[in-house]
């Protein structure tokens, strides 16, 4: 590659990233909203729920900030120009929305495990889990994070499908493992 040639992908290890923490990222809200929502705390498999969302969210957090540092050194391609202003301006925005949420959900469920003394009960066996989380502050944060983050994602994706399939600019190209240039 000539120094005066664009990049067109982004670099291998931040798509290999992007995609992975898109699959894990996905586990964990469908852990948290379904799995363990539908757990008491009085079942012995809330534990077990508790230790591979707790395991997938500690998981996300390094690898997210990998992502970041990763981000910050290689290379990237030019901002995406889509002929719509509001559109150019509102998809950097979008994209840090996404990285706020990812890290403002692993912020909270650290505060909301720590509260709780979840790290001994999962992680130890010491201890029992209290009756629900509810009467912590970090829950709401938690949950109310999540659903911005499930909103934040699905307009992430159906972004990412228009530029496919109607405007047809190869934009999600971008974030494929094809050749580099």
């Amino acid at each position: 590659m000539s120094p005066a040639s664009p990049v067109t992908r982004y670099h291998l290890v931040l798509v290999t990233l992007h995609w992975l923490l898109a699959v894990l990222i996905c586990i964990a809200l469908g852990m948290g909203m379904f799995s363990l929502s539908a757990t008491p705390n009085s079942s012995p498999a809330k534990v077990d729920a508790l230790k591979g969302h707790m395991v997938a969210g500690i998981t996300i957090l390094l690898l997210m900030t990998v992502r970041l540092v990763v981000r910050a050194v290689t290379a990237h391609p030019p901002p995406a120009q889509t002929g719509m202003a509001w559109a150019d301006r509102l998809g950097p925005l979008a994209h840090g929305a996404l990285y706020l949420g990812v890290f403002a959900m692993a912020g909270s469920g650290i505060a909301m495990a720590v509260g709780a003394g979840l790290p001994q009960i999962v992680f130890q066996g010491v201890g029992q889990l209290p009756a629900d989380f509810h009467h912590l502050p970090a829950r709401a944060v938690h949950g109310l994070v999540a659903s911005l983050l499930v909103l934040l994602i699905v307009l992430h994706v159906a972004a990412a499908l228009y530029h496919q399939w109607v405007r047809r600019d190869h934009l999600l190209a971008r974030m494929g493992f094809g050749p580099r240039r």
